[in-house]
């Protein structure tokens, strides 16, 4: 992926959209929804929430995740398969906000090549 931390134009995102409450499709079927989202430059990315599959995680995916955003339907479809997003870094609200060591490693973690 090109830019981790930001919206493809492809996607169908447009800036000030509110994303909070969209579903959240995996290659592979649901994985949760959309609980808070930044479209902030570098470091635009959502929060999901997928407590169905494990008890009230919530899993932090950088915006070059997104596919495509059906604004229509309320859904976001991403790039990784439900088991990529569920033994992803847990999203830590503290160190989102102040340690760029914590973007750096949730970016690798999803810039990996898939096997």
């Amino acid at each position: 992926m090109s830019d981790i931390w930001g919206y493809q134009p492809t996607t169908g995102y447009t800036a000030g959209t509110n994303l909070t409450g969209y579903k959240v499709e995996a290659t592979d079927g649901s994985i949760g929804k959309v609980d808070k989202h930044s479209d902030e430059v570098g470091s635009s990315c959502i929060v999901v929430d997928i407590g169905v599959w494990i008890f009230g995680k919530h899993v932090l995916l950088p915006a070059g995740t997104i596919t495509l955003i059906d604004a229509s339907e309320k859904k976001i479809h991403v790039s990784c398969t439900k088991a990529e997003i569920k033994d992803s870094p847990e999203f830590d609200k503290d160190k989102h906000l102040g340690d760029p060591g914590y973007h750096d490693a949730v970016g690798e973690y999803y810039d990996a090549p898939r096997l």
